[in-house]
């Protein structure tokens, strides 16, 4: 018995990384999951079922309950597929876990149209086409007067997206869209008491070992940080059957090692108003005034912090 004993759950992109941990996660609290994955390089190239298929085999070593799916969630069909699998494999369906993602990185001067053009369908595409789906599903049952209980969708935002870096305008737009997604998609589907949460994480992957995240020696005994397990804890909860984590949605987290933030998203800064259009000359002795005012992007205080 665990926390989401009895939860069906479908985590993307759970064949590798922290994908792998949600799902592992999942069925060891209880749920029985569909572990997605193309099974691509980190650019989305190529694909094969095999990671997918040993997570499988490795949730039912534990006695869990798992199934195989290897269809392209930036697809309609594709994605339709997925959420119609595990409502007739396991009856019925909980929680979405949105987690593919491919990397692409390219300075804006140098990327090109097919560079953007796959990040943001998986992303964003492959965040979106799931969760409609899971949706009309969750929205058909309460209309039915047959709610689902503790239905949520936990979707994967980056700090590329809230904060900003160089070299992933595809990557932190997509990651950005996914926040706002969240944010909007938990106002709309509130009344089919369905929760929506995303976590920014930070761990140690196949995407982020060029990005800081590199490999360091790790003693005997002593906590891995950047162990892409340590981010399954808040999804698991986010998607359980605890009380409480029903009264959570519309919230971003930024989840990395044991740290946990809840994030406050964009608030208004220094201002000023008149009762009158303003003319583009008088901003001159106004808009930079605002701006020395406000506080520095988070990646420009990092910068500087730096050194």
């Amino acid at each position: 018995m665990g926390i989401c004993d009895g939860k069906v759950v479908i985590v993307t992109g759970a064949g590798r990384g922290i994908g792998r941990g949600h799902a592992i996660e999942f069925a060891r609290q209880g749920a029985k999951v569909v572990v997605n994955d193309l099974g691509g390089e980190v650019d989305g190239s190529g694909g094969t079922t095999t990671p997918a298929q040993d997570v499988v085999a490795e949730i039912e070593a534990m006695g869990g309950d798992a199934v195989v799916n290897g269809d392209d969630v930036s697809d309609w069909e594709g994605a339709q597929r997925l959420i119609n699998q595990a409502i007739e494999h396991f009856g019925e369906l909980h929680v979405v876990v949105n987690n593919a993602g491919i990397l692409r990185d390219r300075m804006l001067t140098n990327m090109t149209e097919a560079e953007w053009d796959a990040v943001i369908k998986v992303h964003l595409k492959g965040t979106f086409a799931p969760a409609r789906w899971a949706a009309a599903y969750w929205r058909e049952r309460a209309k039915a007067d047959d709610p689902v209980e503790g239905a949520a969708i936990i979707n994967t935002s980056s700090t590329s997206g809230l904060y900003g870096n160089a070299g992933q305008t595809n990557y932190g737009a997509a990651k950005a869209g996914i926040a706002a997604f969240t944010i909007i998609a938990s106002e709309e589907l509130g009344r089919y008491g369905v929760t929506v949460n995303a976590i920014s994480p930070g761990a140690r992957t196949r995407m982020t070992e060029n990005l800081g995240f590199g490999r360091k020696e790790i003693k005997e005994g002593e906590f891995d940080s950047r162990h892409a397990d340590n981010i399954a804890p808040t999804v698991v909860w986010l998607g359980s059957n605890e009380p409480a984590a029903r009264e959570v949605t519309g919230r971003v987290f930024l989840v990395n090692g044991g740290n946990i933030n809840c994030m406050e998203g964009w608030e208004k800064g220094p201002g000023v108003s008149q009762d009158d259009r303003w003319e583009p000359d008088d901003l001159t002795s106004v808009i930079p005034g605002l701006v020395a005012d406000a506080a520095e992007n988070m990646m420009i205080r990092r910068r500087a912090e730096r050194g």
